[in-house]
């Protein structure tokens, strides 16, 4: 009798134990490992389990981890899978540890209404209307290198506009010596209207919608543009950079577009080189900046989720050399459906923090390129 009443007090706290968790198991069916790769699932589905109680992920070993409840309600925590095999995660009631977050932006309305952002790889900026004001042109993603996992922005700005310490030298942990002009820069899309780029200028309004500890988020609403015969096409563009990856992921839409368009996503050509690569098929463009003396060697990539329909490089005429400072550009071209939205992943890589060498970006590229095509798979019960 007493083994009975044992097994079922068992049985008991096994289930009372169990009523509010969640296991979440993670798939990789791909042949290459994958580390720290952000993965994503309703918050639903956690919410309805957990009914609003605060929750805990923990790893196979029983470790917590860090987590995510993002804007569109997505849960989203870091997995590691090794090659063809699955890894499960539970999620169960708990207090959460306190964790440092990976990713930070803001506005910078003192440096002109400048929007810019990071995460423990690498730093981006985007020109905002201030600047717009001025008369400068600067239509493209900017990129600010950095070889060290913590974050430095804000300290930049802190130092470049109260200290005068110009974050266009390297002080330690990396610098800005990107150059974007009236440019696409780094992997920035526009509409493709009559063989020409319609270059979008800075953005008018902006939203942060995420900002750690996984993943930072922005909304960007550009002016107006006048497309063949549409008034008032407004982009909109929203713009995400996860921990641990060197691209964003940017999401584009047009408003009162009335027809399909080519769309590009571009990397400016600083100068002539034959250090890019441009494959349609696989779905990515890539290049390498010229490799500066004193602060090495800058790469450049856009991979697109889906075929492309070209990718090439595109050079300037001799007077658009002069005007925009540059030799031209590498483009996907990809077509643009109204109504629909148009997504890729722009970013960036340095010499001096993980890529020595232009073939080391070119094939860590090539395999992002490839996993993108073969995302974890995530079930949950």
């Amino acid at each position: 009798m007493n083994r009975v009443i044992s097994l079922f007090l068992f049985l008991v706290l096994i289930s009372c134990t169990n009523k509010n968790s969640l296991q979440v198991t993670v798939t990789n069916s791909s042949s290459s490992d994958r580390t720290n790769e952000i993965i994503e699932l309703p918050y639903t589905a956690i919410n309805l389990k957990m009914q609003d109680k605060s929750f805990i992920i923990t790893d196979p070993n029983g470790k917590q981890i860090p987590y995510q409840i993002t804007y569109d309600q997505k849960l989203i925590f870091p997995a590691n899978v090794t090659e063809n095999s699955k890894v499960t995660y539970s999620i169960k009631e708990g207090t959460p540890e306190e964790y440092k977050s990976f990713v930070y932006g803001q506005l910078y309305p003192e440096r002109v209404d400048d929007i810019a952002w990071e995460n423990d790889r690498i730093a981006f900026r985007t020109y905002g209307p201030a600047l717009q004001a001025t008369g400068e042109k600067a239509y493209g993603f900017d990129i600010w290198v950095k070889r060290v996992p913590e974050l430095v922005v804000k300290e930049r700005y802190r130092k470049e506009l109260e200290d005068k310490i110009s974050y266009h030298n390297d002080n330690g942990n990396g610098l800005d010596y990107y150059k974007v002009g009236p440019t696409l820069g780094a992997g920035t899309p526009a509409l493709f209207v009559n063989d020409t780029i319609a270059y979008p200028y800075c953005y008018k309004a902006f939203e942060i919608m995420d900002n750690g500890p996984l993943r930072f988020t922005v909304q960007l609403t550009y002016n107006p543009l006048s497309i063949n015969n549409n008034q008032n096409v407004i982009e909109h563009r929203t713009v995400s950079l996860d921990a641990g990856m060197q691209l964003n992921r940017i999401t584009v839409s047009y408003e009162n577009l009335n027809e399909t368009l080519p769309v590009v996503a571009g990397i400016v050509l600083h100068e002539p080189s034959e250090e890019f690569v441009a494959d349609k098929d696989a779905g990515y463009i890539a290049y390498a900046d010229p490799a500066d003396p004193k602060n090495g060697q800058t790469y450049i990539a856009t991979v697109f989720p889906a075929k492309l329909q070209d990718a090439k490089a595109i050079h300037f005429s001799d007077k658009e050399k002069a005007e925009r400072g540059a030799n031209g550009h590498l483009l996907g071209f990809s077509e643009y459906k109204p109504g629909e939205k148009f997504t890729y992943y722009a970013g960036a890589g340095w010499s001096k923090w993980g890529f020595e060498t232009p073939a080391d970006w070119f094939n860590y590229v090539k395999d992002l390129s490839v996993q993108l095509k073969e995302p974890l798979e995530v079930s949950y019960k």
